[in-house]
């Protein structure tokens, strides 16, 4: 796969930017393989007045907000999910970071798609302030970090407009526990959602490292369909002048 890391590396891009420190993101990709057919996973296409990818087609994700650490979840990661999510982590180590992850890439796929993943259940309270967590409340769903699985880390390479540290987190399409009407969410950040098949997914327009994390995951669910905990994930990150691929 030392093609891939080559392949980010030569890709166009414009690289005249002042530097600045990635910022802890992450992203969800929903995989449904119901019925026994091809696996689809939920996509849309964010807004042409978007700095950092516009216009391109997209998993649901974002960037990690302080709150995010301070939301409880009805279950935790497994523990070989929480420990390569802690590897190599910028800033301080801990687990309260690493849940934080899961909780972002749960609250940015409700405000992009209207998909609630979590568990119809009493738990923790939410935050009452908070108008995702509210949407939670209402329909008595707590986000669950149980079913998370990770399939790959990549960090944007240095001098863009936009640099994030994204973990990039799977679940299966049994964790929705709902859905707005209407096909997307509150925030309208993300139009045209829809769920490809992954082999419609290559034909859409991607970035380069969506398109290097669809590739990974389809020879992950190759060798590994449910996705175990303990499968080493790849790394992407920028390391002199070029991208370098290692295993967690």
């Amino acid at each position: 796969m030392a093609d891939l890391a080559e392949r980010l590396t030569n890709t166009e891009r414009n690289q005249t930017h002042a530097n600045r420190r990635p910022k802890d993101a992450a992203t969800l990709l929903i995989l449904d393989r119901t019925a026994g057919g091809p696996v689809r996973v939920l996509m849309g296409r964010r807004h042409e007045r978007h700095v950092f990818l516009p216009g391109k087609f997209v998993f649901p994700g974002g960037r990690v907000d302080p709150g995010d650490s301070r939301v409880r979840a009805a279950g935790d990661y497994h523990e070989a999910i929480r420990d390569k999510l802690m590897h190599a982590m910028k800033g301080p180590k801990t687990e309260t970071r690493a849940r934080a992850f899961g909780i972002a890439a749960i609250r940015e796929t409700f405000e992009e798609t209207g998909v609630f993943i979590g568990t119809k259940a009493d738990g923790p309270a939410l935050p009452a302030s908070d108008p995702t967590w509210i949407a939670f409340t209402e329909r008595g769903i707590v986000p669950d970090l149980a079913p998370i699985r990770y399939i790959g880390r990549a960090i944007t390479p240095p001098r863009r407009p936009r640099r994030f540290d994204t973990r990039f987190l799977v679940v299966f399409a049994d964790a929705v526990a709902d859905t707005l009407p209407g096909g997307t969410g509150p925030s309208g950040e993300l139009e045209e959602v829809d769920w490809p098949t992954l082999a419609e997914a290559h034909d859409l327009e991607l970035p380069t490292i969506t398109k290097v994390i669809i590739e990974e995951l389809e020879e992950r669910l190759a060798c590994d369909p449910k996705l175990a905990p303990e499968t080493p994930v790849p790394f992407y990150y920028w390391l002199g002048s070029g991208f370098r691929r290692d295993m967690i």
